[in-house]
């Protein structure tokens, strides 16, 4: 049986994030505040981006990153140095987060709990739950940066 409340995070987590997603144009999801490094759109890639690596790290399956996105959305990337032209829109971000969803909640529900419990290839200190949960937990993080960055966004117009 799967784990009911890993798929109920990941609906609510993923679901938070989507609607921060909506109804933002182009040109707003690109919008970084003085004094912070990302905007809507990075905190939205780099959601899919990290569990995509975590997740299918976890399950001893290659992640499915779209072409550049690592270099735009990953932990080590830097959004200030890349150009407007060069971000993808942020309706392409939100389809591949729902598809993402879609194949993560699948791949989710197959595990049992004796698979959940066992450890992340390569890490005997960490479980694949634990791959999860972390990944989760840090889309629910940078939901909140999301929220913030959308009532800053209401202030300046």
């Amino acid at each position: 049986m799967s784990d009911r409340s890993l798929l109920l995070l990941l609906d609510e987590v993923r679901g938070k994030t989507l609607r921060l997603l909506q109804d933002v144009s182009d040109q707003d999801a690109r919008w970084t505040p003085p004094g912070l490094s990302n905007h809507l759109l990075w905190h939205g890639g780099h959601a899919y981006v990290l569990l995509e690596w975590l997740a299918m790290h976890a399950v001893g399956e290659l992640p499915h990153i779209p072409h550049r996105w690592m270099e735009l959305f990953g932990w080590e990337s830097h959004p200030a140095g890349v150009p407007a032209n060069e971000w993808p829109p942020i309706s392409r971000v939100a389809e591949e987060l729902k598809r993402q969803h879609a194949r993560v909640r699948h791949l989710i529900g197959d595990l049992t709990e004796e698979r959940l419990a066992s450890p992340v290839p390569g890490n005997p200190h960490h479980t694949i739950r634990y791959a999860m949960l972390h990944a989760l937990h840090d889309e629910a993080c940078h939901s909140g940066e999301m929220w913030l960055l959308r009532k800053m966004l209401k202030t300046r117009k």
